[in-house]
């Protein structure tokens, strides 16, 4: 703990040391800085569609809903994992407030997004495809930056701000309900704001009764009765508390945000366990200064997290439950400077460092199969990186635009000894065999990562503009896909990171993921770029060394080497089933097209403007090595939006189709779903100081089945795999017809 604090007291100080004086500084006027490649690549979602969105969900991943390429797995209530052109989770680099954050669960419970509510968000971005190596690292498949409400000041001879905003919000499906309030104190030089977001919910209901196995429609589980349209395991409550400070003079920002997370309970319909209590301390600070020569951004931070699983209200197993505890600190700084070197010329350099340690351990219970030692799934556990990168953006005219970027990254890793319950008790052999491989292998492991982009952007006229380029990104494992090591049945249903049902071990020998990828974007609009706009990006990835999954019997797999043979025909040849999975480098291709616009219809005084808006993805994933599917790819889909807007209403009409999936991952025993069409209708009126949301998600009342929601486990006997508690073969529901309204005041 001295360590830990001493580390943490010691960045602090030589990253406040290094800015510059607040009281030596000179007005340096606007400095202008050339970046064209940063703001056209990626999608920034409107403030206005910021807006509508927020009332309708407490899940800051869902704000990416209607941004072309993106689709979200289900989890839990507020812990979606977003997935971009086929690739989620860790293969997505993920900032929030300029936090790399890491979701510290064997199950994905936590991720980065799940760390800010809605309320909070200022400003939402996703980059598909090629994204600028000064943007993304250790990831292949883009990247999405958040950033909370920036800090506001007074204006000049304006005297003292103070101000402030209080909204509540209720959902009629699963009683959805919760509030935000946030203030700001401010003279010109000195900003303090806090914000704090409550949200919870019970399990919402589908529209009609589903089929959830022989003993779960209608039956009481635990204390907890099952009916048959509801959803067991979907109920959730989060806080989020912020305080910022920020201090300004001049062209130079110093912001200082201190959050705090609290999670009591959150269920995960496709989980085997739910999250019984998450909490997070957050130390966040940043300086943006401008000067003659460019701009200097700098931040630090650091983050720990205090995770626990147990079973909720809805599951059952073992009467005395089976806790697992999860511990993760996550550290970082980074600089970058923006150099305009030139008219035509502009140079970004960077350097970005991060720390990250996890403890996962599941202490014993009763005196059975789990007892009478501590249970070490991952035991000191390390991932530390430090990246370099330099990008140049070069405007050669008026029509063409260049950028060029190198990241360079080593990413070091590794893992203390494990025990499993049965430690060095006399006459008994359990966990002997995979602990003893582990312990005596060598578990420490060096990557060496090279991240490469080329952009080339030609602007034909004011209404055509055409871009295209390739990029090389890279990703090493996550200390999950590496470390975890026992082959026990109950062992491998507890490390599960994209909710299949299976069971999942590591692999030491993983190698880093290598994605090669082609993109080209034709953006056609309106001469002012505020009408009419429509936009194609076809795409291409292979990716070498693709982490994917392979079934082998319990005996013939560790997480110390991977097995040539799987001799268990049946283990083989299941088809309707959850098997056990060990992770494994094979190649995979992914290839897709986003297609998004914007048409306005009508103007008229009397009823205001009319305008469609719609956005169409089809992504197709394919294993290379074994010509199978990729798992979880998200079938084709569009969203429509007729939106009619007059003075301070706005009304919106939305369409979602999305086909059937067919092209199902057989490896995995992925399940298939059927297409459905939703209506959704919203509307909103603005006053001055106020504002009132209302709307209808699912109007019909359509059944339907998540795409990208994975296995229904969400109650019953869930660890008795294949058994009657939790039985294969039922993807999880969407939510039926809800009700929602929101009301924000300003002060």
């Amino acid at each position: 703990m001295k360590v830990r604090t001493a580390f943490r007291t010691s960045l602090l100080c030589t990253a406040i040391a290094s800015l510059p004086s607040f009281a030596q500084t000179t007005n340096l006027g606007a400095v202008v800085v050339t970046a064209p490649r940063d703001e056209a690549l990626g999608s920034r979602v409107g403030e206005e569609e910021l807006l509508k969105l927020r009332s309708a969900t407490s899940d800051a991943a869902s704000l990416l809903r209607d941004v072309p390429g993106v689709s979200l797995y289900g989890a839990g209530g507020v812990s979606s994992l977003p997935s971009i052109h086929g690739l989620a989770d860790d293969r997505l680099r993920i900032k929030v407030d300029g936090m790399d954050l890491i979701s510290a669960c064997a199950n994905h419970m936590n991720p980065a997004l799940s760390y800010i509510d809605p309320t909070d968000v200022g400003s939402i971005k996703a980059y598909a495809g090629i994204t600028p190596v000064s943007v993304g690292g250790d990831s292949i498949g883009g990247a999405i930056v958040v950033a909370s409400k920036p800090p506001r000041f007074a204006k000049a001879g304006a005297g003292l701000l103070a101000d402030g905003e209080v909204g509540a919000f209720y959902r009629s499906n699963g009683d959805g309900r919760g509030g935000h309030v946030a203030a700001t104190l401010a003279t010109e030089t000195l900003s303090l704001g806090y914000s704090n977001a409550i949200s919870q919910a019970d399990n919402y209901s589908a529209a009609k009764d589903f089929k959830a196995g022989t003993t779960q429609t209608g039956t009481v589980v635990g204390s907890h009765w099952i009916a048959g349209d509801e959803v067991g395991s979907s109920r959730y409550k989060t806080e989020n508390q912020a305080l910022n400070v920020a201090l300004r003079n001049e062209n130079h920002l110093l912001d200082l945000k201190l959050g705090f997370q609290h999670i009591p309970y959150e269920g995960f319909p496709s989980q085997h366990m739910d999250m019984t209590d998450n909490r997070s301390r957050q130390v966040d600070l940043g300086y943006t200064g401008k000067y003659q020569w460019g701009v200097l951004e700098a931040r630090v931070y650091q983050e720990h997290t205090r995770h626990k699983m147990n079973f909720g209200e809805d599951k059952n197993f073992y009467t005395l439950g089976m806790p697992m505890d999860t511990e993760g600190d996550n550290s970082g700084a980074s600089v970058k400077a923006t150099l305009p070197l030139s008219a035509r010329d502009t140079l970004k350099l960077g350097s970005e460092y991060q720390r990250y340690r996890l403890n996962d351990w599941w202490d014993p219970v009763g005196s059975g199969g789990m007892a009478p030692s501590q249970f070490q799934n991952i035991h000191d556990g390390k991932r530390d990186h430090v990246d370099l990168f330099a990008e140049w953006d070069a405007q050669w005219s008026e029509q063409w635009l260049t950028q060029l970027g190198m990241r360079a990254s080593r990413v070091a890793m590794a893992a203390g000894t494990v025990q499993g319950y049965k430690n060095n008790i006399p006459g008994v052999t359990t966990y002997d065999g995979d602990r003893n491989a582990f312990n005596s292998a060598d578990r420490n492991r060096t990557d060496h990562n090279l991240d490469l982009t080329a952009l080339a952007s030609y602007t034909q006229s004011a209404n055509a503009t055409f871009e295209g380029g390739y990029s090389r990104k890279t990703r090493s494992p996550n200390l999950y896909e590496r470390y975890t090591w026992s082959t026990g049945g109950m062992a491998m249903a507890m490390n599960n990171l994209v909710n299949d049902g299976n069971g999942y071990v590591g692999n030491l020998n993983l190698r880093p993921e290598v994605a090669h990828t082609l993109s080209f974007t034709a953006d056609w609009h309106d001469a002012a770029a505020a009408g009419w706009a429509l936009k194609a990006t076809p795409y291409l990835s292979y990716v070498d060394d693709f982490i994917d999954a392979r079934r082998c019997p319990a005996a013939a797999i560790s997480a110390t080497s991977v097995a040539t043979t799987c001799n268990n025909t049946t283990m083989q040849t299941k088809t309707n089933a959850f098997v056990d999975l060990q992770f494994l480098n094979q190649s995979a291709r992914l290839y897709g097209v986003d297609v998004s616009g914007h048409l306005p219809l009508a103007q008229t005084d009397s009823y205001g403007s009319l305008a469609l808006s719609g956005v169409l993805s089809y992504v197709r994933g394919i294993n290379r090595t074994t010509g199978g599917n990729l798992y979880n790819i998200m079938p084709l889909n569009t969203r429509l939006a007729l939106t009619q807007q007059t003075g301070s209403w706005t009304n919106t009409a939305e369409w979602q189709l999305v086909a059937a999936k067919r092209d199902v991952n057989w490896v995995r025993d992925e399940m298939q779903t059927s297409g459905y069409g939703l209506v959704n209708l919203r509307s909103s009126y603005a006053w001055k100081r106020a504002r009132l949301d209302v709307g209808i998600e699912n109007l019909l009342n359509k059944f339907y089945a998540l795409p990208l929601g994975g296995a229904y486990i969400g109650q019953g006997s869930t660890m008795s795999l294949n058994g009657a508690g939790a039985p294969w073969g039922i993807p999880v529901p969407g939510m039926g017809r809800s009700i929602y309204t929101a009301l924000t005041l300003k002060f």
